[in-house]
């Protein structure tokens, strides 16, 4: 039930100054953030996160894509929680921004249609990327981050959400009872 996903604040995200106000409401929420760099992906890198895109829609939206993901730096976010590939989701809101509701990300930080990218032959500019399934958000954190990276440590929603003891919370922290 506790699953960690992927989280990837696009460079148009990161360019308008929303990382911030974008990471606060997965906290808000009660999501716990175990990694978290900021990186300027090249071409192979990009190619390898969105490796089946082309098949899926296309050389055009392929390398739309993936030179919007390059085009500055990226913010990549590893959230772990109870279902969290299904709330972070929920969050975002739809890839296409223009039919997100007001309150998730999308709806809320972008407005851009389909067509409207299409016509200006751009990606579309929807601020942040997230795992769609929990095996997608185990591969694509396995690319995005060494294990070295992730870290396992005790938050308020450990003992509030997941009801873990005291004892519990210690041996995370790898202490002991006194």
């Amino acid at each position: 039930m506790v699953d960690r996903t992927l989280l990837l604040v696009k460079p148009d995200g990161v360019q308008r100054g929303l990382t911030g106000e974008i990471l606060k409401r997965f906290e808000t929420v009660g999501l716990k953030i175990v990694g978290m760099k900021m990186v300027w992906i090249d071409e192979d890198f990009g190619a390898k996160h969105y490796a089946d895109l082309k098949q899926r829609k296309g050389e055009k939206i392929f390398n739309a894509t993936l030179g919007l993901l390059t085009m500055g730096p990226v913010v990549a976010v590893v959230l772990e929680g109870v279902g969290a590939v299904e709330v972070v989701r929920k969050i975002c809101g739809p890839t296409e921004p223009r039919t997100a509701q007001p309150g998730t990300i999308r709806g809320d930080y972008a407005h851009v249609s389909y067509a409207y990218s299409d016509e200006v032959n751009q990606a579309i500019r929807n601020v942040v990327h997230a795992s769609g399934t929990v095996e997608e958000a185990k591969a694509e954190i396995a690319l995005w981050f060494e294990p070295k990276e992730i870290q396992n440590y005790p938050s308020v929603s450990d003992i509030h959400i997941l009801h873990q003891s005291g004892d519990h919370i210690r041996k995370m922290r790898g202490t002991s009872a006194q």
